[in-house]
């Protein structure tokens, strides 16, 4: 029977996958940010007998929320349990089990079970939660569903790259840099205005707009985590024609000749649109190309000037 104020809800889909793959899909959370639209970034430790913590940052209802999990693995039974650690409000508790069934040996029907109850059991604070859950678990069944299906066909279209220059400075000068994006549109030629709120420690939403070498100026929103003073987290949430996917991260790892600060970038191309922007004969190689070529210009540029910065500071 139920406790009073809990909730329990269910939610199910059938994927033209083979269910152990679609299993390992669900298993390996260092993915989720590519494959579930409200996951920003997640952060796992590993705690043994198929245990494990992940820190999860993620949009609820449009709004940026952490959390942490405790996972268990049951890969024999196709079955994830998870139950929340350190919930956030309105949420005090939270958990559930991912559930694989085999339907055939190319199609499984994923069941998501979620119980949760809210902070004082408030019932605004229940339906709000209601409503996060239904919205989250509907898109990352359909996101897992045509992640699975499409596998063969995105994975030449998922590419990811690196920038990497040598600071004469600290870690700590480098970081804050790129941390305090308030101060873009002062510090970096490319960024004409910046949108920039962190309500929460460390977890920041960017809206900026950035000026390209033809003039024009494309508006973009990301939501960031920042692990001081080492790694900045990001995922993009408005997109350029060319990309689905644009997910990356700073890194600032101090060695004998001072910081290597790092750009990564992870992008998938959205096909549909290369036509448009580089011509009937444009092919995903040469939209790949384009791609790199404006985000890693836009990346040497931001380190370039981050090390200018830091270095002054040395």
């Amino acid at each position: 029977m139920s406790q009073p104020g809990l909730r329990e809800v269910e939610h199910e889909i059938t994927v033209s996958a083979p269910a152990a793959a679609v299993y390992r899909l669900i298993a390996e959370v260092r993915n989720w940010p590519r494959i579930f639209p409200p996951t920003i970034y997640v952060d796992r430790e590993a705690l043994g007998e198929g245990a494990e913590r992940i820190r999860i940052w993620a949009t609820a209802n449009g709004e940026a929320k952490n959390w942490t999990s405790r996972r268990t693995l049951d890969p024999d039974r196709l079955r994830i349990t998870f139950r929340q650690e350190v919930s956030a409000p309105p949420v005090a508790a939270m958990g559930g089990t991912w559930i694989i069934e085999p339907v055939s040996a190319d199609e499984c029907r994923v069941r998501l079970l979620h119980d949760y109850r809210a902070v004082d059991d408030d019932p605004k604070s229940l339906e709000w939660i209601d409503v996060a859950v239904d919205r989250n678990s509907r898109s990352e069944l359909a996101a897992l569903k045509d992640n699975v299906e499409a596998a063969h066909a995105a994975e030449d279209l998922t590419f990811s790259f690196e920038d990497t220059v040598q600071v004469g400075g600290s870690a700590k000068d480098v970081f804050d840099f790129v941390n305090e994006a308030h101060a873009w549109p002062e510090r970096l030629p490319h960024v004409a205005t910046v949108r920039f709120e962190e309500s929460t420690p460390g977890l920041q939403e960017l809206e900026m707009d950035t000026r390209a070498k033809d003039g024009s100026v494309h508006t973009t929103k990301s939501y960031r985590v920042t692990f001081p003073h080492e790694k900045i987290a990001y995922k993009q949430v408005t997109l350029p024609a060319l990309m689905t996917l644009h997910t990356g991260y700073w890194t600032f790892a101090e060695n004998d000749a001072g910081v290597a600060a790092s750009s990564q970038h992870t992008v998938t191309i959205n096909t549909a649109n290369i036509a448009r922007i580089l011509g009937p004969e444009a092919t995903v190689a040469d939209a790949k190309e384009y791609v790199r070529n404006a985000l890693s210009t836009n990346s040497r540029a931001t380190l370039s000037y981050a090390k200018d910065y830091a270095e002054a500071r040395a």
